[in-house]
């Protein structure tokens, strides 16, 4: 499912026009990215997602094409959780 198909079954669902609907979709896109970026709380909607920041270390890795050790810098990273909701639609249950 792409974005155009979410925002329709999204309008349809909740009865709005696809307007408002994708206005919906992109405000929640951007408000979970704004608070992962600050990296001081976690986005949760229960049962469904959780997402949050995490510090990924400093490591050494390896070129696969001349196998030479390379360093890859400590950064940040997003953590994406499902919800028992989530994972029991997952089953098909």
């Amino acid at each position: 499912m792409n974005r155009s198909e979410l925002v329709a079954a999204l309008s349809e669902r909740a009865e709005v026009t696809r307007k408002d609907a994708d206005a919906v979709l992109a405000a929640l896109a951007e408000t979970i990215g704004e608070v992962v970026a600050k990296g001081d709380e976690k986005v949760t909607i229960p049962g469904f997602l959780t997402f949050e920041r995490t510090h990924r270390a400093a490591r050494t890795a390896r070129n696969p094409q001349t196998g030479d050790p390379i360093q890859i810098p400590a950064g940040y990273s997003v953590k994406v959780s499902a919800g028992s909701k989530l994972k029991e639609a997952a089953k098909g249950k």
